[in-house]
């Protein structure tokens, strides 16, 4: 039986996504206890799962081995020779041909991108180059991608110029067939964009697509209406403007913002009424 791993609060987005099943090994008692660990690993009870991992008799599974790994990375006090342990576990479990090893491979990446005191974008950056052409199709190679995308828009010395960041990320969307990280990635994309203050119609096609597919949670859906109505009227998109301030005020429970957008609304109308009188 596959051991679930659930939604980590912790690493959710910045270590494992979301939940996957993981292959498992061993028999079902072992099963029950890696699945309690990753449990208490979703609670932040690293220690408790340390215990609940260590307590399994024999020779480690291969989930176990990364579960113990993981336990690792967040386990107090976290010192440089604990994450060199745990890289040196997911480098021999990622060499591998199964789910394991590829989520052994995204999590070494990870180390160089985040986790270590120095973090290294090129090493990150070539190990989930590595994973993609490897098993291109796996999760956690898609995923790997889309770290890759933020490693390209902000931290790779190269390409340098922010356009060409731009279009080196976007060149990895093709990749990408599953469609919620697909979004991610052009969310990236766009708010490089708006960082680098690139012309607003490169940005707006990416935050377009955003919508489009959806599934954005907590605030970032109200952000995100907002954000095109804002941005297709800097742009002079009045009609698409007016589209997304009035989807705001139709989708989302009122609020101040609303206030706001009303305001917003009444610009654009002026803005509106000028255009046509100049065509006139």
């Amino acid at each position: 039986m596959p051991a679930l791993i659930p939604k980590l609060p912790r690493w959710g987005a910045a270590w494992l996504g979301f939940a996957l099943p993981l292959l498992a090994g061993a028999g079902p008692p072992a099963d029950a206890d890696i699945a309690a660990a990753w449990q208490l690993m979703a609670g932040s009870l690293a220690r408790d799962a340390y215990t609940r991992l260590d307590r399994i008799p024999g020779a480690p599974t291969r989930e176990q081995a990364l579960a113990q790994a993981v336990v690792v990375i967040d386990y107090q006090p976290v010192t440089p020779d604990r994450l060199q342990e745990a890289e040196a576990v997911f480098a021999e479990l990622a060499r591998g041909q199964d789910e394991i090893a590829d989520a052994a491979a995204y999590l070494q990446a990870r180390l160089y991108q985040v986790h270590y005191q120095q973090p290294d974008p090129v090493r990150a950056a070539a190990l989930y180059r590595a994973l993609a052409e490897r098993h291109p199709d796996s999760h956690w190679a898609q995923l790997g991608l889309v770290k890759l995308g933020l490693l390209l828009l902000y931290a790779l010395p190269e390409p340098a110029a922010p356009a060409e960041r731009i279009a080196a990320a976007t060149a990895l969307l093709p990749r990408i067939k599953e469609t919620k990280l697909q979004r991610d990635l052009h969310l990236q994309i766009a708010h490089a964009g708006t960082f680098y203050e690139q012309p607003l119609d490169t940005v707006l096609p990416h935050l377009i697509e955003v919508d489009r597919i959806g599934g954005l949670v907590g605030q970032a859906p109200e952000d995100l209406a907002i954000e095109l109505g804002e941005l297709s009227l800097r742009a002079g998109h009045y009609a698409q403007a007016r589209a997304y301030f009035e989807a705001y005020l139709r989708d989302f429970t009122p609020n101040i913002r609303s206030v706001t957008v009303r305001r917003r609304l009444e610009d654009l109308a002026a803005l509106e009424a000028k255009a046509q009188e100049a065509r006139r």
